[in-house]
């Protein structure tokens, strides 16, 4: 009882902060952690107060659900269903992912070739409108299209304050094979078996991504959830996860270890601050070996631009961010990941296959207008995330935008987390224009909330 009066008097905090604002200024959340790589206009007012909506209410482990607050990371999540050796069926790469930014800009991760994107084990959710009304959404009722189109709709249709999730039995430890393939279509070919028969070479597969440091050299890891591992491999600490699928076959974690395996060095990305290297290592405190804190350093260097300086007092030319995930079709992976490495030559690159989930139930097949990837399709996610040289005659932007255009000549469809460079028109038809309109019309009539496109194009 004391967390559900605890829990109304943060939504009631909410709403009273969220009346403060003047019309016509923009809404944001005041929050301390962020995962976007998008700039943004600077606010003049303050943020939403959420500050009380950071927990789990509740953890059901007979029907395998959660109640959850909107800000709750899923560091917290976990934390409170592993003990009932249960976990959210997708749990997205990064600690201070929360589980309201998950549904409403998307996440994805190893189990997502069966278990489909963090939104798709959303039974019911709790969501402030931009007309300022608490209003609970289901997949089925009244306020279904509001549920359909919540996805992808980053804040600017509303914000969940509450979210009940199913859950899925784990064990306590992950065991891994890293399958090395030569030829890129050897490996959508890997992918194709496992999603097809959910196993590899006898042995069954609970979880499955990948990189790809080369189009001559990609691993698929292969995991299994199991009771059994004689010692468990552990990366938090000089050891650095995505350098051993070079070296082993096979491996094994802790299944807390292995959801946040990516986190400890920021997929790879931590090497940019030198903490890659031994020494360095042994004397960067442990406790800064996250994501987030690699974040703030990049929102530091991004507000006083020092490397940029450096850069161009040694003559070097400056260079375009290049943070991007997006999905292509199984079918046309190969052909993307060798024009990405000809036209852009990042590496390493991660992989992380993708199916939306099987309907619930006779006839109720869902659709997800903004973000809408076909049903009966396997897909691709491939992440990339660093910068590259701005050729001489080029402009900041000309990579991401031919990124945007390989994309969609692949049919696929691309994060919003980060900067975009869509015209009006090519967003609307990408992202369910149509429909986002309607939603805002009905549950946002005065427009109070940022736009869609002014939120993910326009960085306001």
């Amino acid at each position: 009882m004391h967390a559900v009066r605890d829990h109304e008097r943060a939504v009631d905090t909410l709403r009273r902060s969220y009346a403060a604002v003047p019309a016509g200024e923009p809404v944001r959340l005041a929050k301390r952690t962020s995962n976007l790589f998008r700039p943004r206009s600077a606010p003049r007012v303050p943020g939403l107060d959420v500050s009380g909506l950071t927990g789990v209410l509740a953890v059901d482990p007979t029907a395998r659900t959660a109640d959850v607050q909107g800000m709750c990371t899923y560091e917290d999540l976990v934390d409170a269903t592993l003990p009932h050796g249960l976990m959210p069926l997708v749990v997205p790469q990064l600690r201070t992912i929360t589980l309201g930014g998950a549904v409403t800009g998307l996440g994805i991760e190893s189990t997502s070739f069966r278990n489909g994107l963090p939104h798709e084990s959303v039974t019911e959710l709790d969501v402030l409108t931009g007309a300022g009304e608490l209003l609970t959404v289901r997949p089925t009722g009244e306020h279904a299209d509001l549920f359909r189109a919540f996805p992808n709709s980053l804040g600017s249709l509303g914000y969940a304050t509450r979210l009940r999730i199913e859950l899925q039995p784990v064990r306590r430890h992950v065991a891994l094979r890293n399958i090395r393939f030569t030829r890129l279509e050897e490996l959508a070919d890997a992918i194709r078996d496992v999603v097809a028969k959910g196993e590899w070479a006898g042995e069954p597969v609970d979880a499955m991504d990948g990189v790809v440091f080369s189009p001559g050299e990609a691993y698929l890891v292969l995991g299994s959830f199991s009771d059994e591992a004689e010692r468990p491999s552990d990366y938090t600490g000089q050891e650095i996860y995505y350098r051993s699928l070079r070296r082993r076959t096979r491996d094994a974690l802790t299944t807390y270890d292995y959801l946040w395996r990516w986190d400890t060095d920021w997929f790879w990305c931590s090497a940019a601050f030198g903490v890659q290297h031994p020494v360095v290592r042994r004397l960067w405190p442990a406790r800064y070996r996250r994501s987030d804190f690699y974040h703030r350093l990049v929102r530091l260097e991004h507000r006083h631009q020092v490397a940029a300086r450096v850069d161009r007092w040694r003559g070097r030319p400056a260079r375009e961010r290049v943070v991007q995930d997006v999905e292509i079709p199984l079918d046309r992976t190969a052909d993307f990941l060798r024009w990405f490495d000809k036209h852009v030559g990042m590496t390493p690159v991660w992989l992380c296959p993708l199916r939306l989930r099987e309907p619930a139930g006779p006839g109720s097949a869902r659709a997800w207008p903004l973000y809408p990837l076909q049903p009966d399709e396997t897909y691709v996610n491939i992440g990339f995330w660093g910068s590259v040289p701005i050729a001489e005659g080029a402009a900041d932007g000309d990579v991401n935008r031919a990124i945007e255009r390989a994309v969609s000549e692949a049919g696929g469809h691309k994060s919003l987390y980060s900067d975009a460079y869509y015209d009006r028109a090519a967003f609307d038809r990408l992202y369910g224009g149509e429909t986002w309109r309607a939603v805002k019309d009905r549950y946002d009539p005065d427009h109070r909330l940022t736009g869609l496109y002014e939120k993910a194009v326009a960085r306001q």
